[in-house]
């Protein structure tokens, strides 16, 4: 048993003695942190932060007779925006015309996207 002892206690004034040799040593525990940090930003905040600059650019660039559909599920005309830039008017119906904050707009609907949601509705495909 003493033996054992003796060993483990060598074995740690080993690595004391390295550690004092190599100044990176104390550096090399914090490797994982900073791997899970890496991992944490590409996994999570990058594609967020790529998301949030393209519904800001959605947002900028929406004006006049775009068919939009709202957080809410309301699908309408822009009619009218505000001179502040905040606040968009819809055209729902005929005499039906509705004031939204410009971020409840979630999408913008193109041509494009209604053709495809025409054909993937057809029976047969």
């Amino acid at each position: 048993m003493t033996n054992l002892v003796f060993g483990v206690a060598l074995l740690a004034e080993a690595g004391a003695a390295q550690a004092k040799d190599n100044p990176f040593a104390q550096y090399v525990q914090f490797l994982p942190f900073a791997a899970i940090f890496l991992l944490f930003y590409f996994m999570i905040m990058r594609p967020q932060n790529r998301e949030k600059q393209q519904r800001q650019s959605l947002l900028d660039a929406l004006k006049k007779n775009d068919k939009v559909i709202t957080i809410g599920g309301l699908i309408g005309t822009v009619a009218n925006l505000s001179p502040d830039g905040k606040e968009v008017t819809l055209k729902v119906d005929d005499n039906t015309k509705l004031r939204f904050l410009r971020s409840s707009i979630q999408t913008v609907v193109t041509a494009e996207s209604t053709e495809t949601e025409a054909s993937l509705g057809k029976p047969g495909n």
